[in-house]
Formats: C-alpha cells, sequence, structure tokens
C-alpha cells in the first residue's frame, strides 16, 4: 500500500520524556500523500504539526512506525542515506525563507543542485527557469535584501524544488505575508505542485488556503484525521 504514495507515514509514533511523564505527540499516525496531490495540514500550536513535518522529511525518528518516501522505508536508514534521501527527494519551505543573505536569489537556488554535483552553468539554466516560473526571473541577481517578502519566497520555493523532489514539505509558507502576497505566493506554489507533480504536505492556520488545496487533514490526540474546512 506504501507504494501508491509519494509519502507514506504508517502508524508513526512520537513521545518524550517530562520528568517521570510521557507526553506524547504522534500516536499511531497515519497519512499517505500521492504525487501532484497538496494536502493541508490545519491544527493548533502544540498538536504536533511541526513534528509530523519533521519526522515525514527524515529529520527527526519515530518511536515507533514507519516513513516511506516512494516506496522505500526510511526508519531503518543509517543518517548518511537518510541525508542523501533529503536532498535528492524532499524539498522544504519554512515560514521563514532562510535565504542565504550573502548570495543572489539565483545563486541561492542554484546551491542545492551544485550540492548534489550538478555543473554550475547546469544548475544556473535550471534555477533562471525557476525563477521565471515563479514570476521572479527579472529579479534572480538580487541579494534577498533587495526582495519583497513575498518575492524571497518564491524563491524559498524555487529553491526547495531545484532538485526535483518528489515530496514538497511547507510549513506556514505564507504565514508571515500580507493576505495579497499570501495569495500570490500560493497561487504560485499551486501551479508548481502541479507542474511538477510533487507531493505536497503544507501545514497552515489559513483555512481559506487550506480550502483551495485537495483536502485537510488535522492532528488530534496524536492521529492524523480529515478534517472539512467550510
Amino acid at each position: 500500500m506504501a507504494e501508491s504514495f509519494a509519502l507514506r507515514l504508517e502508524q508513526v509514533e512520537r513521545h518524550y520524556k517530562q520528568g517521570d511523564d510521557r507526553l506524547t505527540i504522534l500516536d499511531a499516525a497515519d497519512v499517505g500523500i500521492s504525487a501532484g496531490e497538496m494536502v493541508a495540514l490545519v491544527a493548533p500550536s502544540g498538536a504536533g504539526k511541526s513534528t509530523l513535518l519533521h519526522i515525514a522529511g527524515l529529520l527527526e525518528r519515530p518511536n515507533a512506525g514507519e516513513v516511506y518516501i516512494d516506496g522505500e522505508a526510511c526508519g531503518s536508514l543509517g543518517d548518511d542515506r537518510r541525508t542523501e534521501m533529503r536532498r535528492r527527494s524532499i524539498g522544504f519551505v519554512y515560514q521563514f525563507h532562510h535565504l542565504l543573505p550573502e548570495f543572489s536569489a539565483l545563486e541561492n537556488v542554484m546551491l542545492p543542485q551544485m550540492i548534489l554535483g550538478r555543473s554550475r552553468a547546469e544548475a544556473a539554466e535550471r534555477s533562471r527557469e525557476l525563477l521565471d516560473y515563479m514570476r521572479i526571473g527579472k529579479r534572480a541577481d538580487h541579494r534577498p535584501a533587495e526582495l519583497s517578502g513575498g518575492e524571497q519566497q518564491r524563491v524559498a520555493i524555487a529553491r526547495a524544488v531545484a532538485n526535483a523532489p518528489h515530496v514538497l514539505l511547507a510549513d506556514e509558507p505564507t504565514g508571515n505575508l500580507d493576505p495579497t502576497t499570501a495569495g500570490y505566493v500560493f497561487d504560485a506554489l499551486t501551479a508548481l505542485v502541479r507542474q511538477s507533480g510533487v507531493a505536497a504536505l503544507i501545514a497552515t492556520h489559513n483555512h481559506e488556503l487550506a480550502a483551495r488545496m485537495d483536502r485537510a487533514v488535522t492532528i488530534d490526540t496524536g492521529k492524523v484525521v480529515p478534517l472539512q474546512i467550510d
């Protein structure tokens, strides 16, 4: 069953020790996302959204359960293989863009490609294509400080998909933007997901944006359950 999803979490458990007590964040959590699908993750602060994203992105190991990326079980993988999976198969977009300030927009998108061994010329060509697709190509040679918040976040999205990942994880990607800019960035993100076929799990508090995705889920007593957005 895991093979039919680009991303699949099965019976994932995550808990932490607090003195003599155990704090359970995820309890037999299940979720699967297909290629080209956008799923909104909507839950209050403290419910476990970031934990779920970290486990899905192989940044954190669950106490039990399994994470599948393109059908490959990742729970028993060593650190080197998990790092390789993150670089090749998973893209991350955060609420804060985390662009490197000393590099231009173009160079920020080039860097993850060059880390994987793509030549500078090849990386530059793909980066310009992505920035053009995100309608920010004319700002490619500007540094982050010279870009607006919406422009910076579009660069961050381009960087996240630069290595053609199969899974895209986003944590409040429009949380720092005004409603108009947030809508524009979300439109660009949606177009990119549809065009590339990446499986996207997007944490957001914005119900209007969540309603525009394919479906929404929430975290209830540690389990991932469907959420109806009005």
